[in-house]
């Protein structure tokens, strides 16, 4: 048996990775309370540049410590994913803001949909002020932006506590470099259609001496840039195509009074206003054409990455084989 779950995890491979810049106060923990809630689980933690003694704590908390040079969440996590090789990944943060006890239910929930994507909704402790000031009001928005761009509920898309199937992982192209990562993985999950669910989990104040990373507005702008560009490149028609209308809405206004004109007097005085007004139209039908063929690309692109998903067989525990 595994942890608290009630899971046999015996015979299947169990990776956590632990993203981790200057986190001396509270890696030793996470690794810690990882281990003795999934006691198969082994523990990857990434050092990101790291100028304290988190390496050190990490290797006595029992963690596997790899580095990652170049700076950035997205960069780890697109090393750890292109490195470990496991049935079941989780990823957490290494801050110990998440209750790491919810681990076992997790894994629990994977195996038994099976799902490739189960996502932790945190639930703020009573009496923690876990939230800094704006943060859980721009999370509100972006997820709010996120499902309204793909039609979809998004719960807590910044979430850093999620577990994954292998087949999840190896489709994951993990362009992000930085905090984007989060809104990539679960963008991800929601144009490839996998099977998901979330699951609560406990959420609280970082350790005395910890320091948070994050920066409100400049990561803000970033995830709302990347949630443009992901709009961009997975709902191509309706990206251009409200150019294309915008476009065509102005050629209708600068050519209306024209034709009015004409039709009353038979002249066209104003000729550059009208070649403005027919150039639009042209922009309009080009918008129109670039989104089309565009999302005739998105369809491979999404196959080929099906094509890819279905490479690996589903995540199952060790007697469904």
């Amino acid at each position: 048996m595994n942890g608290q779950s009630g899971v046999e995890t015996a015979e299947l491979r169990i990776a956590a990775v632990v993203p981790c810049h200057n986190e001396e106060a509270a890696v030793a923990k996470v690794v810690g309370d990882l281990k003795a809630a999934v006691p198969d689980i082994v523990v990857y933690v990434y050092d990101n540049r790291s100028t304290d003694r988190t390496v050190d704590e990490a290797l006595a908390a029992g963690a596997i410590v790899r580095r990652e040079t170049v700076k950035g969440k997205g960069n780890v996590v697109r090393r750890a994913f292109a490195d470990i090789d496991a049935d079941v990944y989780m990823m957490i943060d290494g801050d110990d803001t998440y209750d790491a006890a919810a681990a076992p239910l997790m894994i629990k929930t994977l195996l038994d949909g099976p799902y490739d994507h189960v996502l932790g909704v945190r639930k703020q402790e009573a009496g923690a002020d876990a939230y800094r000031a704006g943060h859980e009001t721009g999370n509100k928005v972006l997820n709010g932006v996120v499902g309204y761009v793909f039609g979809e509920n998004v719960t807590d898309m910044l979430s850093g506590y999620r577990v994954f199937s292998r087949r999840f992982v190896k489709s994951f192209p993990a362009v992000s470099r930085e905090f984007e990562i989060e809104t990539e993985l679960t963008v991800h999950s929601l144009s490839l259609r996998v099977p998901r669910t979330s699951v609560e989990v406990g959420f609280r104040d970082r350790p005395a001496g910890s320091e948070s990373k994050l920066r409100t507005y400049h990561d803000g702008f970033r995830i709302l840039g990347l949630i443009v560009g992901l709009a961009r490149h997975e709902r191509p028609v309706a990206f251009y195509g409200m150019f294309g209308i915008l476009s065509w809405i102005v050629a209708l206004v600068l050519t209306v009074p024209i034709v009015f004109e004409f039709w009353e007097t038979g002249l066209v005085p104003r000729f550059p206003t009208l070649f403005l007004a027919f150039t639009l139209v042209l922009v309009g039908c080009l918008c129109w054409t670039t989104g089309l063929i565009l999302d005739g690309i998105r369809r491979s692109r999404h196959e080929s990455a099906r094509l890819m998903y279905l490479r690996y067989p589903a995540v199952g525990r060790p007697d469904e084989r």
